[in-house]
C-alpha cells in the first residue's frame, strides 16, 4: 500500500493543525527545496531521516525493449536517498 502526496497533505494538515490548502503549499515548497538543492548539486541532509545526494550512474549497455537490440546507455546522475541509522531503526 502507498501513501499518495493528497494523503501525506491531509494527515500534515491535521497533525500540525493547518488547512488543507496550507498543508499542501508546504510539502509543495519542501519538495521543491529538496528538488532545487540537489539541481545545484548539494546535499540535503535532514537529521534523523536521511539524506537526499546525486549519484553517479556510468555508462552501461542496455536493451531497447521493443527490438531487443543492445544499445549504450550514457552516464549521468541520479537523485538517491540514503537513510539515517534513527529512521532505519524506526521502520525495522
Amino acid at each position: 500500500m502507498s501513501v499518495t502526496k493528497k494523503e501525506l497533505t491531509e494527515l500534515v494538515a491535521k497533525k500540525a493543525n493547518l488547512t488543507n490548502k496550507a498543508s499542501k503549499e508546504a510539502l509543495r515548497v519542501f519538495l521543491n527545496g529538496i528538488r532545487d538543492s540537489l539541481k545545484r548539486g548539494e546535499k540535503v541532509v535532514l537529521t534523523g531521516f536521511g539524506t537526499f545526494s546525486l549519484r553517479d550512474r556510468k555508462t552501461r549497455k542496455g536493451r531497447n525493449p521493443k527490438t531487443g537490440e543492445t544499445i549504450t546507455i550514457s552516464a549521468r546522475k541520479a537523485p538517491g536517498f540514503t537513510p539515517g541509522k534513527s529512521f532505519k531503526k524506526f521502520v525495522r
